[in-house]
Formats: structure tokens, sequence, C-alpha cells
């Protein structure tokens, strides 16, 4: 099978197209063929070595959506044939999403929502649950509550923004000029334009902050909290000094993919509640070309990457 394999860290231009044996599920795994994948940030970290060690060569991707080809011992959940979509086992040789055959854990994946096809179903995999995760564990965001959501027409804020409106809460968010008109109809009541205007002079007492931009937008996103609210970061670790001094609560999240919350972010999708937008889209041998897009930034929602098109033809 062909897979996006990369036998060093280092800038996309290391990625390789290779082929390689099909991998075979171990006990509690799952074997997709996959039709649809997407880029995240998570993936661009693997590819520079910023994240946990790889073993070389290995195939990069985590988002994936397809059908189920073959189970590992005690799988009960799926059957061969299954339109699934989950996060993918990323180890030495296969097992990663940009492949045309992808292992996962049994628990990292559910029935694909019925509404979508392959490449918007993969790209909410990770940033959907995300946003799942944020909302609804960590902040708990109730009716009437106030959230800023800092890099709302990101991946993941695209999610967050329509979420939280589904919740019953008030909605602020940072964005690029270009991107305003993009967030409003997502629901957002209140957008603020970060290259122009410093939201911590426009925004007070939020109960919540869900940040996946990081940096010193997260140490001045204390100042528009009242006191007990709480701050999600996807890339900060909780700042003990700043939450004693504001008194609040700061969280630094690590997305964990389970069935669970695909099957709430399903139910989501198929009522209606959140839309896929997805930027542009690339085949598998233009893999490369997907992460610098990734990674010039200027994205809505997400880049996605279809596995079995082998047009030339960017969409």
């Amino acid at each position: 099978m062909k897979a996006a394999q990369i036998v060093e860290y280092g800038p996309a231009s290391k990625i390789q197209i290779n082929e390689i044996e099909i991998p075979r599920p171990s006990e509690g795994q799952v074997l997709v063929e996959v039709y649809g994948s997407s880029i995240n940030p998570a993936d661009i970290k693997m590819r520079q070595g910023k994240m946990m060690p790889l073993q070389f060569p290995v195939t990069l991707g985590l988002d994936l959506a397809g059908v189920v080809t073959d189970l590992g011992k005690g799988v009960t959940t799926f059957n061969v044939g299954d339109k699934v979509y989950g996060q993918a086992k990323i180890g030495p040789g296969g097992g990663g999403a940009f492949a045309q055959y992808a292992i996962a854990p049994a628990g990292n994946l559910a029935g694909m929502p019925k509404n979508l096809n392959f490449v918007q179903a993969a790209a909410i995999a990770l940033t959907g649950t995300s946003a799942v995760q944020a909302l609804t564990e960590h902040i708990k965001l109730q009716p009437g509550q106030k959230i800023l959501i800092h890099g709302g027409a990101g991946g993941i804020g695209t999610f967050a923004i329509q979420i939280a409106k589904h919740l019953g809460a008030y909605v602020a968010t940072t964005v690029s000029p270009d991107d305003i008109d993009f967030v409003k109809k997502l629901g957002a009541d209140q957008v603020i334009d970060y290259k122009n205007q410093r939201f911590e002079d426009r925004l007070r007492d939020y109960d919540a902050v869900f940040d996946t931009v990081g940096g010193e937008t997260y140490t001045r996103s204390f100042k528009v909290l009242k006191r007990s609210g709480v701050v999600v970061s996807m890339l900060m670790p909780p700042d003990a000094r700043l939450m004693q001094q504001y008194g609040v609560t700061a969280i630094g999240q690590f997305t964990k993919v389970s069935t669970e919350r695909l099957n709430t972010l399903t139910k989501l999708v198929e009522e209606g509640v959140v839309t896929v937008h997805i930027d542009k889209t690339f085949p598998q041998e233009r893999i490369r070309e997907a992460f610098e897009a990734k990674e010039r930034g200027s994205v809505r929602g997400k880049i996605g990457v279809d596995m079995k098109s082998p047009s030339p033809t960017l969409r």
C-alpha cells in the first residue's frame, strides 16, 4: 500500500510516499481502509520532532475516516464493512492515517456521521473532539455564560463556536480581519480583530476562555475572566501564579479521542448543530502541499486529504 512516511524529522519536503505492507491489527485494534484524512497542528509537530519520540520509518496522520476491513482479537463493537471515523495509532512502519490502510484502537473509533463524506468526517475527529472535551467536560459551559474562544476561524475554533452557541452561551472570538464575517456566520456574538484590537480592553467578567493560540494570548486572557472563571488552553500548561492572582482555574488540555466523545460529536453533526468547514482538499500524492498549506496559516476550518482521489486538481 502507499503510505506518507518520514525517516527523519524536518520540513514537509521530508515526507515520502512509500510502498509498504498493509499492517495487521493486534488485539483491540481495527484495520481501516482510509478514504479521508486531514492535517492537524499535531501532525506538523510530530513531523518536526516536537511531540513524542517516533521510531522511523513512521507513517504520519491522526484523523481518519474509512471502512473497516479487519478486526483484531476481542473487538466486538465494529464489523467488517462499517464506516468509521476517529484517530489512527501512529507507530513504526504502518499505522498512521496518511496511508491506504491504517490501524486504530477500537476505542478511538465511532460510526461515521451519516450526513458527512469521508473527508469531512475525518476532519472533525480530533478538532471536534477537542471542542467537545473542553466545553462540556472541562469548562462545563452553561446557558447564559460568556466564553471567549481564541482562534475562532481555525480547525478547533469553528467547532467550538458552534457548540458553545448550541449550549446557550454568549460567544466572543478573536480572528484576523478577513475572517470576521466568517465567524459571525458560525454564530459568534462578538468578534475581536486581534490585529487591530486588544481583546482584554473590550471584554470583562467572562466565565471561560478557550485558548487555541497560546503564547501571550494565553497570559492576557486571565484579565477578561471573572473570579472563579476557567481558562482551558490547547497549548499552554496551567500558570499557578496567574491562577492565584486572578482567582481562576487554568487547565492544559490534552485531547483524548474516544468512542464516547466521537458519539457526542456525531449526534451534534447529524442534528445539524455543527457544520464542517474544509478550506482545501488535497490528494494523498500531494500531502506535502497539504502540510505547507496548513503551515502558511490563514486556513478557515481544516485542510482535508482525499485518500482515494488521484486527481491533481486542487479543490
